[in-house]
């Protein structure tokens, strides 16, 4: 059996793709454990339930931000590279 060098960069590149999805996973843990903390510490101080609401966003949005990242490396290493 022998593998030309296009089928090879293909496989190599859908690799790659998968590879980067994994780094979505991360933020999606990250994402529902910063959630749950901030459930917990609304439920210990309800009244700093705004202060704690508009942290735990601009947290998310930053943690978003490397999951996006994550997706267009995959998406051009799929249609792009392959």
């Amino acid at each position: 059996m022998t593998i030309d060098g296009a089928s090879f960069i293909q496989g190599m590149a859908l690799l790659g793709a998968g590879l980067a999805a994994i780094g979505m996973i991360g933020t999606g843990l990250g994402q529902g454990m910063a959630a749950g903390q901030a459930a917990l510490s609304v439920g210990r101080n309800p009244e700093a339930e705004s202060k704690i609401r508009s942290m735990m966003i601009v947290g998310q949005a930053i943690a978003e931000s490397a999951a996006l990242y994550c997706l267009v490396i995959a998406i051009l290493l799929i249609f792009v590279a392959g």
